[in-house]
């Protein structure tokens, strides 16, 4: 019996876009420490559930529990909430008229009140462990998309954040810039930090999952260890999907 602590509790979730239902009836557990690859074709609600563990987007029935936080629009917990939670875009979002150390040092000063210097120097701790301490005083702009990602990721790790979530963090990148992230989210799993990765890359899931969640059309339709998701999975809709994917 696994006895860690529940992350992120979401049950009964549901999510609608005028008529368009996102989220249906999703049940999902997280525990400390424990690292989760939702996958599914596009559409299928896996960014909009976890840009709900945020308050990024708001679900319209059901709860979400983050951290003993729960979820609510309006509520007064949402910064903290957030300062709990980092997250990692698509798009690095980086601000292009600061300098990659400004960029990481800005949320740490203005929302947890540190020093000038302590902000500096976790930012360089941070630079140092997705491995660019160099470009500390280039502008995002002098940056390959690769590093400007791993920037994006020391940004949230110098929030000091409980829980990391990526929303396909690798889908804008070129080819060849992939793996110099994966690389860095790779080590990042092995610190021990809760991560919930949204990711068409099953490679690296069968490499740092301890949990695969399957969805389509807004409902989770298998959750299971990977290597049964992998080589068993019990839906043929998952069978499906899998066929399509790992031929590539």
């Amino acid at each position: 019996m696994d006895q860690r602590e529940e992350m992120i509790s979401v049950s009964g979730v549901d999510k609608f876009y005028g008529d368009f239902q996102a989220l249906a009836e999703v049940d999902l557990s997280v525990k400390h420490g424990e690292r989760v690859v939702i996958c599914g074709p596009s559409g299928s609600g896996k960014s909009t559930l976890i840009r709900c563990f945020n308050g990024l987007e708001f679900h319209d029935a059901g709860s979400i529990v983050i951290d003993g936080i729960t979820v609510e629009e309006g509520s007064k917990s949402l910064r903290t909430l957030r300062q709990e939670v980092g997250m990692v875009f698509q798009q690095f979002n980086l601000f292009p008229h600061l300098t990659i150390l400004e960029n990481l040092t800005i949320g740490p000063m203005k929302v947890q009140r540190i020093s000038k210097s302590e902000a500096e120097n976790r930012a360089r701790k941070y630079l140092d462990r997705v491995h660019i301490p160099e470009q500390a005083d280039k502008y995002p702009a002098q940056l390959s998309g690769g590093q400007q990602q791993r920037v994006a990721i020391a940004r949230s790790l110098c929030m000091e954040t409980r829980i990391m979530l990526f929303d396909e963090p690798t889908s804008a990148l070129d080819p060849e810039m992939i793996n110099e992230v994966l690389d860095v989210m790779v080590e990042l799993a092995g610190t021990g930090i809760t991560m919930v990765c949204v990711t068409h890359e099953m490679g690296f899931a069968r490499k740092v999952a301890d949990k695969m969640v399957f969805m389509e059309a807004g409902r989770i339709v298998e959750t299971s260890p990977p290597d049964k998701f992998f080589t068993n999975p019990d839906s043929a809709r998952c069978k499906l999907f899998l066929s399509q994917i790992l031929e590539h």
